[in-house]
């Protein structure tokens, strides 16, 4: 008897955590399902700003712009790495800060000054713990963080990086290629070296080139290449929000199907237990009448 109320008791304890982890896998495929309309819905303006400088860049004129310039000798870096605020995402903050670790000794064996931020709560205990201790951390980006934040954040590193105070911007995150494809990777934001590309400017005389540009093609880069790396920079912290939350969806639906699991083998265990109980309970009685007939 006092077998299967332990069973019942841990049957009933399982249960409870999988109502906790079924709501949890509701709840991130709901966030999942609106960070992805955001991302999705950005993806677009992203390629499209970025192909405009890049076609004003290749287009073979003089006008060029700061966030273009690649120093031919860094000396100052800064990463940001981006986690989540929350755990229980499965090996979602494990995967960045693996990476961001090896990206910051690659980069304090290369360079003289780097500056370290981290966005997440995991992440700043994370360095903390290795006593890493980070220049500036944020934990006010969940999973829906908005343009205006991260254009804050976006002002400070272009101002920084026209004034010399940093030579390279490296963002350590997520990137959500698919629900099924997520990988942590690091892409160097500043400077916009990317968008010039290996291809080789128009040569072809100004009367012949197919791009008019008014008022002039210096203020046009002046408006669009700042946007373009704040929409880069926008689309980062969208791709980790969303893989941050297909990675605790898919946590939570494995560990509320493992809790099923374990409820159909105790429910198995306890019938067993409870029969084996009933029979001896049953031969005990007949034992006790065959002696009293006797």
């Amino acid at each position: 008897m006092t077998q299967a109320r332990k069973l019942v008791k841990r049957r009933n304890s399982i249960r409870n955590i999988r109502k906790i982890t079924r709501t949890m896998e509701l709840i991130s495929t709901a966030r999942f399902s609106r960070a992805m309309n955001r991302a999705t819905a950005a993806v677009a303006y992203t390629e499209r700003i970025t192909k405009l400088v890049g076609d004003l860049v290749r287009a073979g004129l003089e006008a060029t712009h700061p966030l273009l310039q690649e120093q031919p000798e860094p000396r100052r870096a800064l990463m940001l790495v981006l986690t989540g605020n929350r755990g229980m995402c499965a090996g979602y903050n494990s995967s960045v800060l693996r990476l961001g670790y090896a990206q910051l000794n690659e980069l304090r064996n290369n360079l003289p000054e780097v500056c370290l931020e981290v966005s997440g709560k995991r992440g700043i205990s994370a360095f903390r713990f290795r006593k890493i201790e980070p220049d500036e951390t944020f934990t006010h980006f969940e999973d829906k963080p908005s343009f205006e934040e991260v254009d804050v954040l976006a002002d400070r590193y272009i101002e920084w990086f026209e004034t010399g105070r940093i030579d390279r911007l490296n963002v350590v995150y997520v990137k959500f290629d698919s629900i099924s494809k997520q990988q942590a990777v690091v892409e160097t934001l500043l400077p916009l070296t990317e968008l010039v590309g290996d291809e080789q400017p128009d040569e072809a005389p100004p009367g012949d080139r197919q791009h008019e540009f008014f008022p002039s093609a210096e203020s046009i880069l002046d408006e669009v290449v700042p946007m373009s790396f704040k929409v880069k920079l926008f689309k980062c912290f969208l791709d980790a929000a969303v893989s941050e939350q297909v990675a605790r969806m898919l946590a939570m639906k494995a560990a509320t199907e493992n809790a099923d699991g374990m409820i159909r083998q105790l429910t198995m265990i306890y019938n067993r237990a409870r029969q084996g109980q009933i029979t001896s309970e049953l031969l005990e009685i007949i034992g006790g009448a065959e002696a009293l007939s006797g």
